[in-house]
Order: C-alpha cells, then structure tokens, then sequence
C-alpha cells in the first residue's frame, strides 16, 4: 500500500490545488464464489476490518485524499456557495418557535435564540406562571464536533426529563435523567439506546430499547430509577435476528407498545404503564407478510392490518381476547390506511386516497368527518396531540408553494384554525411560483404521479432546466411538500420535481410491493421513464436534468446513472446504498437481515443473488460516459457504511470513459445525516446546489 500512500502525498502536495488529480485507489485482488458464481472486488480492502472501529492507514489516507480533492474541485464555485449559504440562512427564522403543545398541567414547546444551531426545549404552567428551561441542546453540544438530540420525555408527575443524545453519529444513544427543577442529571441510564423512551404510570420506572454491536434494537428494557445494576430486560427479540425492537406508548398512556418487526411481518405487545412488573400481553403471533400496528382505548384494542387487505384495514378486538379481531373498516382498492390514533372521543385515521394525504376522524357511531383540503397537490398530517383526547387536533400541513402550516382543527365546529404558517424572513410570494400535478406512464404502462414547481414565466419548449428527486424504498412516500431551501433553484430558472415512484406507498401498499424484492427494478425504471416523460413533455431536454437521492435514494441515483446516463446533467448521491450485494450477503453487518425482506436473501437464493447482482451500482459499473456526480458518505454511518461509497466511487474512476468531474467527500465526525446543526446542514446544501447549478453553467 506504500503505492497508494505515495499517490496520495503527490496528489496533496503538486500545484495549484483545483488542478490536483484525483486520488487513484489501489486494487488489490479479492474475490468469492456464491451459487457458483465468482465476483471479483478489487475494493474490498476500503472496508477497514476492525470496523466499526476505522483506524486502517492505508483506508484512512484514501478518504482523506478524497476529502482534499473535494474541496479543490469545489473551490472555484465556493463565492456561489458562499451566496446560497446567504440565501439558505437569511430565509431560516433566527427566533423560531413550534405551537405549544398542552399536556396535562403544563403546554411544552422549542424554540431557537438568534444564532444558535440547536433548540432549546421549554415548558410554562396552562394556568399561567413563568416558563421553564427543561433542556438546552446549545449547552449539550458545546464543544462537540456533532450533537443530535434524540428522544426526549418528560414523566407523568412533571418533575423529570429522560433524553438521549448522540454526539458522534453512530445513533447509539446515551440517556440522562434529569431533575427539571434544579436542572441537573441524577442518572445515566444507558448509552447503548435507540428510538423511544416511556415512562410508567408513577414515573419510577422508565423503558428504553437497546440497540447491540451490530446496530440491532434487540432488547427492551426497564430501567428502575436510583436502582443499579442491569436494567431488566421486559422483551427480547430471539426469534428472528432480521426483527428489531421498539417501545412506544398508546394515546392514553395507559400502555407500554412493544412491537417487534421486519420490513414485511410486525408482532406486538401490551404492558400496563401502571404495572411494568407484569408480564407483556401478546396481541397476535406473527404470520409471515403480515403487518399491524394498533392503539388503545379503555378496554378495546383498535388495529391497522394489511391480513385480509394490501391497503389495509381497521380492526377492533378486546383486552381479554386480543388475537380476535372484529373489522372495523374494511380494506378499500382506493382508500390506503396508514395510520390510526385512538383519541378518547373519535378515532383519528390517516391515509391517502389517489396518492394525496387524507384525514378522517370516526366517531363511535360511525360518522366520519374528512377534514378539507383543496390544493391539487399537497401534504397533510396529524401533529402533536399529547393528551388522551384531542377537541382541537393538532395538524401540519404545506405544498409545494405553501409554506409548512400548523393548524388546530376544531372538531365539534368542523374548521381549521391557522396556529403557525413558515416565516421566510428574508420574503416569498407564493403567487411567483406555479405548482401542478402530473402522470407520467412508465415503460410497463403504469402512470406514475409527478408534482413539478417552478417559478412563473417557466416555458415547457424543451429549453429548462429541472432538478428531479425521488426516495423509492421501504414504503417511505415523497410528498409534494414546501422547502424554502429550494428557492434558489427556483430563482434562478430550475424547475423542481418529485416522482412519486414504486417503491415508497405514496398510492398504495401495493405501490410499495411493486418496487422491492424482485420488482425491485420498477424503481429505477419509473425514475429513467419519467425523466424521459418530462422530456417528452417539453419540461427539459436529454442532458439538463439534475437528479439527487439519499440513502436507498442513492442506491436509485447509481442504479440511473448506469442505466441512461445521457438524461442528467449532474447527479448527487448522499450516503448510497450501493455496494448492494455484498451488504446483503454479509449477515454480520447492521442492518443485512432485518432488510432481506426489502432486497431479498442472496445467501440462500441463488435467484436474489442475481437480481441484486444485476442492479447494485457498484457490480454494474461500467465503460461509459458518466455526468458528474458529487458522492458523500459518513464515516460513523451505521446504516449505509462509509466504504460504499467509497468503493463504488473508486470503481467509477477507474472506469468512466470521461472526463467529467465526481468528487467524494465523507464527514469524518458524522453519521446518515450528515453534519448536525441547523445551519452546519445548511452549508452542506448550498456545496450541493453549488455544484448542480455550475454544471448548468449558472455560477450567480
């Protein structure tokens, strides 16, 4: 590897520093035999064996070399950079505030001071009284590189605050107890958690879920305040080692939720908040396919299943006999049901008919209320409702050319009542931006929806300019919602668009079926046929198209770029998932059997194998022209590991027959998400809108 290192040295040290070449990774033969089929990969040695401990020099070099050609290749266009970042902070409101939330003898809130990056969490007395500091994220992430905030709960007595923190990006969360009123820690609970934290009923006893080695939420357990020693374990998944774990709390906060799942199958549990000792309540064994999800109100169980309907249904069962469930709402071809809350008067329904967002609240006699919405295109959901009922439910709303809105809906007078509308200090009319749904048929027939914004005065003859996003994966929609962030593409004359591609839910559990396992390629091929649509429309034209995607989002971006690369101009893939297959043949690692039932089982299926083989990024580079492209990775990232990234871009060097750029850089101190802060984020975005928009040829 001396090689490598020498390469390195002379790259960081000759000329000018936009003028550096690019680091060459080495190759070093490496290959394995699976159904009988060898695959060489020359890259394996960019996963440091010791992980998740990275302390290889030779991997270590590599991604710094990297990182230093990044910043040379971005330093022409760092004054455009420079003036998004303006225009990104100057519409981000500095003494932002939420809605305060009631609950019980207090309405709880955040807020954000001028400058900070970080919330501070507050609370003050419903019957007046002055407000009270219960957290301040600035004072935790002082001096520290990254801070995220995870879970935060305060105890039904009002008097202790749990939280989490995770301060390196490996979502291995440390919990604290905090007393509110002298503001101090009295314990730590652990600092292997993930997900939510609940209290019981006395606020004595406090359950978490513990996340192992390998990243897999495997426990949950109960924590006894001022009690040492290993917190007991009230469920542990060691059935399937592809479940993971989480607790939850049902609306009245009369019950413990522990829920067992993979991506396919879920399993639940009940626990009284007052009783934690007792033995966890089954509701239904697990059956293969099979998904649920549920509340609770006084004696009855209501439960949301796909058993008897892929767009699910609304059950019903008792406490006593709670693997008996009775329909409530049956399933609808039309009507998708995505989420249920058990308020103390009416149950609360959310879902999405035709791929918009729906709300209806069911009272026991059957009448259902659909609260309105009217723009073509939008996004809507419940928000924040603490207490056991809820007369005025808490809602967010937007679209793409209105602003996030919190609304309180009064039920007994059936209107909304505007609490919060986004503020963009810095000035926005809606009325300069045009929004409009379209569908697109894709090359199997299906019609695909589209929402496309853009600034009025944009002429669909085939001479813009748009930027296409898209998720596609694990059933997660991409709703047609507001950003503030991406005026500056709109502003200067790109169009934006969101294809709402197989994969996500976004019409339908089915929709999600039809993008995962092995019609997993309908994602990629919604996202070429739609470009290619938009083109044929008149929106673009082959070559001014900027794509970007996160996560499997950037498995989507590789998996593109492969496939019809003459269609983009430049394309983003943050933290990729692209190293498909040898992730999914590798069981030691996170996340691989908890995601077989997302991309299938190479290790058993000689058929997955050779679809995931056919389709990863990484396997499939190959000689041909490539846009440029900007790649990120996390070097603490447990859920999309930094060497993806790494070993696909090394790939892409060696291979690509052009000369356009592709720069690489991985956040050292950082996970998933990149760097934290709220305007660390920001600097991120404007590198990546700084880089799409020069290789449009806009450098203003």
């Amino acid at each position: 590897m001396k090689a490598l290192l020498a390469l390195i040295m002379l790259a960081t040290a000759t000329g000018a520093l936009a003028q550096m070449q690019p680091p060459i990774a080495a190759t070093r033969p490496h290959s394995f035999t699976h159904h009988g089929i060898t695959v060489e990969d020359p890259y394996h040695w960019l996963k440091d064996q010791n992980y998740p401990t990275v302390d290889d020099p030779d991997v270590l070099a590599y991604l710094k070399a990297e990182n230093a050609y990044y910043e040379a290749q971005m330093a022409p266009a760092a004054a455009l950079k420079d003036k998004i970042y303006d225009e990104l902070k100057g519409r981000v409101k500095q003494d932002d505030a939420s809605v305060p939330v009631p609950d019980g003898a207090f309405e709880y809130w955040w807020q954000f001071q001028p400058g900070d990056q970080y919330r501070t969490w507050m609370r003050r007395p419903r019957n007046g009284g002055p407000d009270q500091l219960l957290l301040s994220e600035p004072e935790l992430a002082k001096g520290l590189g990254y801070f995220r905030l995870g879970a935060q709960t305060v105890s039904p007595d009002g008097r202790l605050l749990a939280y989490a923190i995770d301060t390196d990006g490996s979502e291995r969360f440390t919990v604290r107890i905090r007393d509110i009123a002298s503001g101090k820690d009295i314990e730590t609970v652990t600092k292997v958690s993930v997900g939510q934290l609940v209290w019981s009923a006395d606020s004595k006893a406090l359950m978490w879920t513990e996340v192992n080695e390998n990243w897999r939420r495997i426990k949950a357990r109960l924590h006894i305040l001022g009690q040492s020693g290993e917190d007991r374990v009230v469920y542990e998944e060691s059935e399937d080692k592809g479940f993971g774990v989480a607790v939850s709390r049902s609306q009245d906060g009369k019950w413990f939720i522990i829920t067992s799942a993979d991506h396919a199958t879920s399993e639940m549990r009940l626990l009284p908040t007052a009783k934690p000792e007792a033995a966890p309540i089954l509701v239904r064994r697990r059956q293969p396919g099979v998904t649920y999800d549920l509340d609770v109100r006084g004696q009855t169980l209501f439960i949301r299943s796909n058993d008897s309907h892929v767009n699910f249904r609304v059950a019903t069962a008792s406490l006593a006999k709670p693997a008996e469930w009775t329909t409530l709402i049956p399933g609808s071809d039309r009507d998708y049901i995505t989420a249920i809350t058990a308020f103390a008067s009416y149950l609360a329904i959310e879902g999405r008919r035709d791929g918009l967002d729906r709300i209806v609240l069911r009272t026991d006699d059957g009448r259902e209320t659909v609260i309105p919405f009217t723009e073509a295109a939008y996004t809507a959901s419940i928000g924040s409702n603490a207490e056991p009922d809820a007369p005025l439910l808490r809602l967010n709303y937007a679209s793409m050319v209105t602003p996030a809105t919190v609304y309180d809906y009064d039920v007994k007078a059936g209107r909304l009542i505007t609490r919060k509308v986004q503020a963009v200090p810095s000035g926005y009319d809606a009325s300069q931006y045009e929004s409009q749904r379209l569908w697109i048929t894709a090359r199997d027939g299906v019609r695909v929806p589209v929402a496309i914004v853009h600034k009025k005065g944009f002429k669909p003859d085939g001479s813009g300019k748009l930027h296409l996003y898209a998720y596609g994966a694990y059933g997660i929609p991409t709703m047609p919602g507001f950003s503030a962030n991406r005026l500056s593409l709109l502003d200067r004359g790109v169009a934006f668009a969101i294809a709402q591609i197989r994969g996500g839910d976004d019409l339908g559990y089915q929709w999600y079926l039809d993008g995962k396992l092995a019609k997993r390629t309908n994602t990629f091929n919604d996202f070429v046929d739609v470009a290619a649509g938009l083109v044929k429309a008149g929106w673009t034209a082959p070559g001014m198209i900027s794509a970007s995607g996160g996560s499997a989002g950037g498995e989507l971006m590789g998996a593109v770029v492969n496939q019809a690369p003459q269609l983009f101009r430049a394309v983003v893939a943050h933290v990729p998932f692209v190293d498909v297959l040898n992730t999914m043949l590798d069981e030691s690692l996170p996340l691989t059997p908890g995601e077989w039932p997302e991309w299938g089982n190479p290790i058993t299926s000689k058929a997955d194998f050779e679809l995931i083989r056919s389709y990863s990024p990484y396997d499939q580079v190959r000689a041909q022209a490539y846009p440029p492209l900007m790649v990120t990775a996390g070097l603490n990232d447990p859920r999309v590991t930094y060497w993806e990234p790494a070993k696909w871009v090394a790939r892409l060097r060696a291979t690509k027959t052009d000369a356009n750029p592709l720069i690489f850089k991985t956040n050292m101190g950082a996970g998933h998400g990149g760097k934290s802060g709220r305007f660390a984020a920001l600097e991120e975005l404007a590198e990546e809108y700084a880089f799409i928009l020069t290789q449009f040829g806009i450098a203003h």
